[in-house]
């Protein structure tokens, strides 16, 4: 286990053949685990604000999987969330990962590899124990963008902007290290592991959600992609 925190995994799936030998590995290795069967269920059991990661099945009865993501974060959940599918395209990665998802595991699977992503999501997804409890740091102390890493929270003047956990951590590595070119390769690994066999689209599709959002948010900063190289945040 990660640490002696028990961490809470809702698993959205309503096949019984997959959900409950997961269910009970998971709890095997100590998690509690929620299990329901429907997108709908998913949402509400969300939105009771406990949930540290979400292992979400797309092929569901009342909607699709993407919806019910895409639903996840428009109502505000910002913890992890991890698509497993029998569809195993480029293509619906890549949207799943639009619609704000944090990983994308293809059925089959091992269990011993959806552990280790579901360790890797927690580790980046949650702030340890005691930590990201201070208030929001008053607006009058510092304009512009600000970056409150312990608490994993994010203002663009006294604004909140939510960011998934994925662009978060892009966005506190880039900002880190303001006005320097970050390669690919170092933001593959440091955000997502180094030992992801993804396709690092998944990097252009959750920097380009990063950058969206802040625009929309008037941030006085902008990333510039080096074309080959990487990418840089620089002051607007």
């Amino acid at each position: 286990m990660l640490s002696d925190v028990t961490h809470r995994i809702l698993v959205v799936e309503d096949d019984d053949g997959i959900a409950l030998p997961l269910v009970r590995t998971l709890e095997r290795e100590g998690y509690d685990v929620d299990r329901v069967a429907t997108g709908g269920d998913g949402l509400d059991r969300a939105a009771q604000g406990d949930i540290d990661l979400v292992l979400l099945d797309l092929g569901l009865p009342d909607m699709d999987g993407l919806d019910t993501c895409r639903r996840l974060r428009s109502g505000g959940y910002a913890s992890g969330i991890m698509i497993l599918t029998a569809r195993g395209g480029e293509l619906d990665r890549v949207v799943g990962l639009d619609v704000g998802a944090d990983d994308y595991l293809g059925k089959p699977f091992a269990l011993a590899e959806l552990l280790a992503r579901t360790r890797a999501l927690l580790r980046r997804t949650l702030r340890p124990a005691g930590e990201g409890t201070a208030a929001a740091p008053d607006p009058a102390d510092e304009a512009g963008l600000r970056v409150d890493v312990q608490g994993r929270r994010v203002w663009v003047d006294d604004t909140e902007v939510a960011l998934t956990s994925k662009e978060f951590d892009l966005l506190a590595l880039l900002e880190s290290e303001r006005s320097t070119v970050l390669t690919r390769e170092r933001l593959m690994d440091e955000v997502w592991d180094e030992n992801w066999f993804g396709s690092t689209k998944t990097l252009d599709v959750t920097m380009g959600r990063l950058r969206q959002k802040l625009e929309d948010a008037d941030a006085p900063v902008r990333i510039v992609t080096v074309r080959g190289v990487g990418f840089r945040l620089e002051s607007s």
